[in-house]
């Protein structure tokens, strides 16, 4: 659905309730992260809150991922597993989900200050939610997908951040990753041409250092290869005549 304009304004209404639940979601969560607090812990107040809207959490089952969040902590990007692990002061941890209502999918993710953390932490996780906003805003009607790309890439590069490559926003629909991918880098002007009722997932992930990233023994938890701590954040949107409409905002 996501490179084929939606038909009715019935799945548009579809896709507004699965995002709109997913935000919840993670508002819900994000209430619950302080130090001491277990990422398993995190996972249950998650998927409690998406069953109780009447809705499916999307990750769980999903490729046989075992969780109905990814809880990435400090140097892990995504696809964190939720664990007996605590947050300790000064950690940063990414928070992604996804929800299923009525067949359409939500999906959403945020990176979390845990108490006090240092200002270039800070710094990351401003820099990475702006870019995440300046992707959105830059969709028109007519536009391309590189010209999110590359509005993403300038505010990385603005506060010479690294930017995740391997990894990026994609098309949602029906399914969770949906044609097209979205690149947080590139050139304007280029990829694919936005329509009217397109709905799209736009993913920045971004770390104080290099690019690189490896895959840990559990075959799912992404890192940075250097260790360096990374952000992320994400929001599905429906493309209009104005713009782009967030779904995924509580």
């Amino acid at each position: 659905m996501s490179t084929v304009p939606l038909k009715t304004s019935e799945q548009l209404v579809k896709m507004r309730q699965a995002g709109r639940i997913t935000a919840l979601a993670l508002q819900t969560v994000n209430e619950a992260i302080t130090p001491g607090v277990t990422t398993a812990e995190l996972n249950r107040i998650a998927e409690a809150a998406i069953r109780k809207m009447g809705a499916v959490p999307s990750f769980k089952g999903y490729q046989g991922y075992p969780a109905s969040i990814c809880t990435s902590v400090n140097e892990e990007i995504v696809h964190g597993i939720p664990s007996a692990r605590k947050l300790v002061e000064g950690d940063i941890v990414s928070i992604d989900a996804g929800a299923i209502w009525r067949g359409y999918q939500g999906d959403a993710a945020i990176t979390v200050a845990v108490g006090n953390v240092s200002e270039e932490c800070r710094r990351l996780i401003c820099s990475v939610e702006e870019a995440l906003m300046a992707g959105i805003a830059a969709i028109r009607p007519g536009g391309h997908i590189g010209d999110i790309s590359h509005a993403v890439e300038m505010v990385a590069q603005r506060y010479g951040f690294g930017i995740v490559r391997e990894y990026g926003g994609h098309g949602i629909g029906r399914e969770m990753h949906e044609q097209p991918r979205i690149p947080n880098w590139g050139p304007a002007g280029r990829g694919l041409k936005l329509e009217v009722g397109m709905t799209l997932a736009i993913e920045p992930m971004f770390t104080l250092k290099g690019s690189a990233t490896r895959t840990l023994m559990d075959d799912w938890t992404v890192v940075t290869a250097d260790a360096s701590w990374a952000a992320h954040w994400e929001h599905t949107v429906a493309i209009n005549e104005q713009g782009a409409e967030i779904l995924t905002r509580a």
